[in-house]
């Protein structure tokens, strides 16, 4: 499958160190050249592990990640699938799913290789749901992981959760996105439940080269691309030359 296949829009395309992969409007990223979809944060069982704490969440986000991953492997057709961490919520996760989700887990599984790559939630996880598990995974220039590191470089990992807010012609808009400069790139959240952390935060501050910074913005059957001029909290002017002037009254 060529990048061709799955590009909608110039949004959708992602260099990473000479590699070109593809922004999904699920939240996915895909590495045509490798048969290879990305996931990050699916926190299955995150439903199911607040109702253990006494907090009425409905128990159906397993369910309707599933489905949605089952949509990203049929158009994908991968070979491989990683999981970037945090596919649980906790590390109990396993042993709550359910035997249809199980069922529907082993489906996905069937025929391709599966990665778990171990989170911050899930990292002593209990019970068998098939694939390999593992801490990082290098793959020629590219390493996955779940936490990033500052300083590393060909790196794609997930925990942080991105979102941005950003300018347009009516305001702004604030959607969960893919981060990214070039050297590393951090997935959003994939899971029904998890939320988004704005790129402008502290838990940002260093992992990227801040006038390169891009944003793929997630949206209804598009990624949108924006610059780190458009990114509200940046403070990086529109053309992304120099810092944002602070307004004056």
């Amino acid at each position: 499958m060529t990048p061709a296949t799955l590009l909608r829009t110039p949004g959708d395309a992602i260099a990473l160190l000479g590699e070109e992969l593809v922004a999904l409007p699920c939240g996915a990223a895909f590495w045509p050249s490798e048969r290879t979809l990305i996931v990050a944060d699916l926190h299955f069982e995150k439903g199911s592990s607040f109702a253990r704490r006494g907090a009425l969440v409905p128990p159906y986000d397993t369910a309707a990640t599933l489905a949605r991953l089952a949509a990203t492997v049929a158009a994908t057709a991968p070979a491989r699938v990683i999981s970037l961490g945090d596919a649980f919520h906790d590390g109990f996760g396993p042993e709550r799913m359910s035997e249809a989700d199980r069922a529907a887990l082993e489906a996905l599984q069937a025929g391709r290789a599966w990665i778990w790559i171990a989170g911050n939630h899930d990292a002593e996880a209990v019970g068998d749901v098939g694939g390999i598990r593992v801490e990082e995974l290098a793959i020629g220039p590219l390493t996955f992981r779940h936490e990033p590191r500052r300083g590393a470089t060909g790196e794609i990992a997930g925990h942080l959760h991105p979102a941005a807010r950003v300018r347009v012609a009516a305001g702004s808009v604030r959607r969960h996105c893919f981060a990214g400069d070039g050297t590393r790139l951090i997935l959003p959240a994939y899971g029904a439940y998890a939320g988004g952390l704005d790129v402008a935060s502290r838990a940002f501050a260093g992992l990227f080269e801040t006038r390169a910074l891009t944003v793929h913005l997630v949206g209804e059957g598009r990624v949108h691309r924006f610059p780190a001029g458009s990114i509200v909290g940046v403070g990086v002017s529109r053309d992304g030359t120099g810092p944002r002037r602070a307004n004056r009254s």
